[in-house]
C-alpha cells in the first residue's frame, strides 16, 4: 500500500481539477499513470458532497471534486501545496518544548564542544537504539541527553537499573547498547528510573529510539550520521 500510496499523490497532483468533470477519464489517466501494474476498479461519488472514491484492489482512497485533497490511509493531502496536511498536524502535536524535558534524569553525553543538542529514549534490547547509539557517538560537537526507557523485553528494566548502578553509568550504557554488556552488580542502587518511565508515558512514547531536538522535532525511528547532522543542523535551535 506504501508505494500505491505514493504514486496515488503523485498522479492526483497531475490529474488535479478534472476528477470531478470525468471520472472515467480520471481512471483512465490513473491507470495508464500506474503503467498497467494497478487496476482502477471504480471511481465513484460518495455520499459526501463533493467527493468521490477511488478503487484499486482492496484499497480505497478519496478525492475532492476539484482534485485538491486526496484521502489515502486515513492522511489528508493537500495535493497544491504537496503536503501531507495529517502528518503537519501529528508533527505538531508530537512536538516537546525541550526546556520542559527534565535532563538532569538524563545520561549526559558531550561530543566536542557540544553545541547541538538531542535527547533519545532507549531501551537496551533495541537493535534499533544500537544502530542510532552507534550513530550518535559519530556525531561531532553534540550533547546527548539519554532516557533509558525500558518497554521492550521482560528483562529490560533489570538490564537498566544494572546500567545505572555501574560506576559509570554512561559507559556502562554505551556498552549495554552497542556490545550487550551487561554490568556486573544487581541494579539495587537508587536511581531515576521511575522518574523517566514516568516521562516516557506522559510523552506518549510508544518506541525506541525516539530523537527529541532542541526545537521540539521529535523523530520515533533510527537513523544514520548524515542523517543526524541534518536534523541536528535544522533542529537544534530551541
Amino acid at each position: 500500500m506504501k508505494k500505491l500510496f505514493n504514486a496515488a499523490m503523485l498522479f492526483v497532483m497531475s490529474i488535479s481539477g478534472t476528477a470531478s468533470a470525468n471520472p472515467d477519464q480520471a481512471k483512465a489517466a490513473l491507470e495508464a499513470y500506474f503503467g498497467g501494474k494497478y487496476k482502477v476498479e471504480s471511481i465513484v461519488k460518495t455520499p459526501l458532497a463533493n467527493m468521490y472514491e477511488i478503487r484499486i484492489g482492496m484499497d480505497l482512497m478519496y478525492i475532492d471534486d476539484k482534485g485538491q485533497f486526496l484521502f489515502v490511509e486515513g492522511q489528508m493531502i493537500d495535493l497544491k501545496s504537496n503536503q501531507n496536511l495529517t502528518a503537519l498536524k501529528l508533527d505538531e502535536l508530537l512536538r516537546v518544548k525541550w526546556d520542559d524535558l527534565p535532563l538532569d534524569i538524563a545520561l549526559k553525553q558531550v561530543n566536542g564542544n557540544g553545541k547541538r543538542k538531542v535527547a533519545v529514549f532507549e531501551d537496551p534490547n533495541c537493535p534499533h537504539c544500537r544502530t542510532t547509539r552507534n550513530a550518535l557517538n559519530q556525531v561531532k560537537d553534540v550533547t546527548i541527553y539519554t532516557f533509558t526507557y525500558p518497554i521492550l523485553s521482560p528483562d529490560s528494566e533489570i538490564k537498566v537499573k544494572q546500567a545505572l548502578c555501574a560506576k559509570d553509568k554512561l559507559k556502562a550504557w554505551n556498552e549495554l547498547v552497542l556490545e550487550r554488556k551487561v554490568p556486573a552488580n544487581d541494579g539495587s542502587c537508587a536511581n531515576n528510573l521511575a522518574k523517566v518511565v514516568e516521562l516516557g508515558r506522559k510523552l506518549k512514547v510508544t518506541g525506541t529510539p525516539t530523537l527529541i531536538f532542541a526545537d521540539g522535532k521529535r523523530i520515533p525511528s533510527g537513523t544514520s550520521v548524515e542523517q543526524l547532522n541534518r536534523y541536528l543542523d535544522i533542529h537544534s535551535k530551541s
